[in-house]
């Protein structure tokens, strides 16, 4: 075999290996229930995913915490996943339009004890305080419990706007009545000032942020992590596999010759790539949970085994990972401060468009995506295709081919 060959089958080797998931590396769910029924609780120990503190509350949370959107029909999965130990679930009312919190609901009226042992996270869209008292009642309702254990304002942007004196009083009052145990927001978007902005307000239990093996090196982010910590507040983090933008980057930087290494280090150490992401956000200590979707047990399973590997990455490793994220910035909207949607002359909310393109292209879901893009304002569409991007695409950090990407998205989404 020459060695043009023998390079082609190693690409083609670690390719397939790193696409195919880790889930073989725990019993098959047939063996592993059998193993459940006969096995002592202290034999069972180490299958358990361990938990850490959520900031000040005094809740130990599981560091793996079920995400995306489950229907009634995912049961198993909920099953599953509790019995393994994954007990943060996190959902919202905009979730499959709330199908999502009914298949939790679907749930708890079959295994009524397992309510007690679920931190359970749910969100609204909104900062209105009369609002947040319609949409946490209908959650209630829909996931047939009395109370979450903690309750986030959804996609917070600016948080000296959004988290007034009034939501405050809101949060407080949800508390008193039992209805909510903790609050906090999600951030996809300037995350950074609003976490800052949050750890000065010491009122807020917990924050849900974009936070990966790209982000986590940035010295704003860890500024905000330092002073979160500080504060009190647990920290979860999403989005840790910083998917790619679009399709058309999802090739950028894989097939170097680093790349094709570090892919080879992590299966020595037994994680795919995607576990590795998921192991160095957890080797930060005062993250405590990682929120992922994991809409099938092949998922499930990998990101438990992840959870369970005690093989730590090296340095090495870690400088790999951070050497791919800079190879491949263009492909990645790291959601700054507006930086870019102020060098355009029209109102276009470019972050946010980009994370549509993402949830299409990197999750596969289109649907969610497609609701996103024709729930913006009207005009947006219209402007996009009167816009001059070339000031944002200088602008960009990243170096993110902005226009081309946001007319293809609009084209890809907008209903026509």
């Amino acid at each position: 075999m020459s060695g043009d060959q023998k390079q082609v089958t190693r690409r083609d080797f670690l390719r397939k290996t790193a696409a195919a998931g880790f889930g073989s590396a725990l019993l098959p769910l047939n063996d592993l229930t059998r193993a459940e029924a006969s096995a002592s609780s202290s034999e069972l120990e180490p299958m358990i995913v361990p938990t850490r503190p959520f900031g000040k509350t005094g809740v130990d949370v599981s560091i793996l915490s079920l995400g995306g959107v489950l229907k009634s029909t995912d049961l198993l999965i909920f099953r599953q996943a509790f019995k393994r130990g994954v007990t943060y679930w996190d959902t919202a009312d905009s979730y499959g339009r709330g199908k999502n919190e009914k298949a939790i609901g679907k749930y708890f009226a079959k295994f009524q004890d397992d309510r007690k042992k679920v931190f359970l996270v749910t969100k609204a869209s909104t900062s209105d305080p009369k609002k947040l008292t319609e949409k946490l009642n209908q959650s209630l309702q829909r996931m047939n419990t009395s109370y979450v254990d903690l309750f986030f304002i959804h996609y917070v942007k600016n948080v000296k706007k959004e988290l007034t004196n009034e939501v405050k009083a809101w949060a407080e009052n949800a508390k008193s009545q039992g209805k909510i145990n903790f609050f906090g927001f999600s951030s996809h978007k300037n995350m950074e000032n609003c976490m800052l902005d949050a750890a000065k307000l010491g009122w807020v239990d917990g924050i849900m942020m974009s936070y990966n093996y790209r982000l986590m090196v940035k010295d704003e982010m860890k500024k905000a992590v330092d002073a979160c910590v500080s504060a009190g507040i647990g920290l979860t983090a999403m989005k840790t596999q910083a998917a790619f933008t679009a399709n058309f980057y999802a090739s950028i930087g894989s097939e170097t010759d680093d790349a094709l290494e570090m892919t080879e280090n992590f299966l020595r150490k037994g994680y795919t790539t995607e576990q590795a992401k998921l192991r160095v956000v957890w080797e930060n200590p005062r993250i405590a949970s990682i929120c992922s979707a994991m809409p099938n047990m092949t998922i499930l399973q990998a990101n438990i085994a992840a959870a369970l590997n005690k093989n730590n990455l090296s340095e090495n490793d870690k400088k790999r990972l951070e050497q791919y994220a800079h190879q491949t910035a263009s492909g990645y909207c790291a959601g700054c401060a507006g930086i870019c949607e102020k060098a355009v002359d029209h109102d276009i909310p470019i972050s946010d468009i980009l994370r549509y393109s993402m949830y299409h292209h990197g999750y596969g879901d289109r649907e969610t995506a497609v609701r996103l893009f024709n729930n913006l304002p009207a005009d947006v569409t219209t402007n996009i295709f009167k816009a001059d991007f070339s000031k944002a695409e200088r602008s960009c950090p990243q170096k993110i081919q902005i226009g081309n990407l946001i007319k293809r998205t609009c084209t890809e989404l907008a209903l026509t």
